[in-house]
């Protein structure tokens, strides 16, 4: 069964927000996937983008060795949906709005990503908890 994850992080620039709903189980044949660590798999909606596939899998692999654990057999998280205004949205709030999903869905421990406003520079300062930054946002479109 499906579950939705709303991710919200307001700011005087308007704030961040992400709409994630998505589903798990064991892998299945049939499954077009991101093997994102040995037994824990990503499966994605059609028509997402590559930096937004990138850090849902990120927010994914953070929480991998706890999935794992608790799901020897394999686990595949099924992503139906990822919905954003583009107004408030930064392609790093994926990895955000997947980290809340497993929390909420898992009852898993806080990793620490998290954001913040920096009013000095009028821009958003993500922070990854003990992982270093994974991705550039500098990246080719």
């Amino acid at each position: 069964m499906s579950s939705t994850y709303k991710y919200r992080f307001r700011s005087p620039l308007g704030g961040l927000a992400a709409d994630l709903t998505a589903e798990w189980g064991e892998p299945a044949v049939s499954d077009v996937h991101l093997q994102v660590d040995r037994s824990v798999r990503l499966t994605l909606p059609p028509g997402v983008n590559w930096r937004d596939a990138a850090w849902l899998s990120f927010g994914l692999a953070v929480h991998a060795p706890d999935l794992a654990s608790r799901h020897p057999e394999g686990i595949c998280v099924r992503v139906t949906s990822f919905d954003f205004p583009l107004a408030h949205f930064r392609s790093e709030v994926a990895a955000l709005a997947m980290d809340g999903w497993l929390r909420q869905e898992f009852d898993l421990p806080d990793r620490e990503l998290s954001v913040s406003f920096d009013a000095t520079g009028d821009t958003y300062r993500f922070q990854w908890g003990v992982h270093k930054e994974p991705f550039s946002d500098d990246l080719v479109n």
